[in-house]
């Protein structure tokens, strides 16, 4: 069974479509990574699957449930961690989570706080106060409120802006811990090392979703060549190669150039020139999810202009 199974979702604020037409499967115990840039209704897809808010048109289950007539059942079901910290920052670790277990009547709330502080080692942290804490430690007790209720769906929205390398590695390695149980976990994320650890991704852009599938998969579909420049002069190149026949992208990585394009024969073409170059080395290269991020982020129109 499918923990997720949405179809046509629909969500309009005034006259904006946020969300148009969005359908998209999440399997059981899979991490599913939905991606797109600021705005393209990521949050507001995430709102609707959890039971927050109701779609204009559409349907679906979650978990089973009935998108449309079973949301607070949903909710039960759910762990939700927001973009924005929304803890109390004048209490302690212990102190929001025993809160938080209160608000879903566990019993003994204690017993549960106990065994979350231990499972996610913040167990030695329990007296410190939350607004004292770092990006990554915040991150890590948003994550043990969410998962102190036992939910078999957890929905994260950009977990890991704002904190360094090594809480974000820490951060995934929990989450992979968390889906070798069984929890079928959602997370939206910018960064593409997080994309690339999930077992599917979902690409939205401005209400609209665009692809789905594995990594290797999206970066196929997407129908991308990518060549790699190396040599003299390249700042002076990659002005000289904008725009041109076949050229859709064209970034320094290091010291050389990536230019990528959707028309395989023009981007040949336009590059043929410079393999004669002495100076210019002239390589095939590989595609990269960022390539195609941007080739979508290019190609959608924003729909709250």
């Amino acid at each position: 069974m499918n923990a997720i199974e949405v179809y046509g979702l629909v969500k309009r604020f005034g006259d904006k479509t946020v969300v148009d037409n969005v359908s998209m499967t999440v399997a059981t115990g899979e991490i599913a990574g939905f991606l797109g840039p600021n705005g393209s209704g990521k949050t507001t897809t995430i709102r609707i699957m959890c039971g927050l808010l109701t779609p204009d048109a559409g349907s679906g289950n979650v978990l089973g449930f009935d998108l449309l007539k079973d949301s607070l059942r949903i909710k039960r079901e759910v762990g939700y961690m927001t973009q924005k910290f929304s803890f109390y920052e004048d209490l302690s670790i212990e102190e929001n989570l025993m809160f938080v277990a209160r608000l879903y009547g566990l019993k003994p709330a204690k017993e549960h706080v106990d065994r979350t502080l231990e499972d996610l080692g913040l167990a030695t942290r329990r007296d410190q106060l939350a607004g004292k804490l770092s990006g990554g430690w915040k991150q890590r007790l948003a994550l043990a409120a969410c998962i102190m209720h036992n939910p078999k769906l957890l929905l994260l929205d950009e977990p890991t802006a704002g904190v360094d390398p090594k809480a974000r590695r820490e951060f995934w390695d929990e989450i992979h811990r968390l889906a070798a149980r069984g929890l079928t976990v959602l997370v939206s994320t910018h960064y593409m090392d997080e994309a690339e650890r999930c077992h599917r991704i979902h690409y939205i852009s401005y209400g609209k979703l665009l692809a789905s599938g594995t990594v290797p998969e999206v970066v196929a579909n997407a129908g991308l060549s990518t060549f790699v420049i190396e040599g003299e002069g390249l700042n002076t190149l990659a002005d000289e190669l904008e725009g041109k026949p076949g050229v859709d992208q064209v970034a320094a990585f290091g010291t050389a150039l990536h230019v990528v394009g959707k028309d395989h024969q023009a981007l040949e073409a336009t590059l043929a020139p410079y393999r004669e170059k002495a100076e210019f080395k002239v390589t095939p290269g590989e595609t990269s999810l960022e390539d195609v991020f941007i080739q979508f982020m290019a190609g959608s129109r924003d729909n709250m202009g």
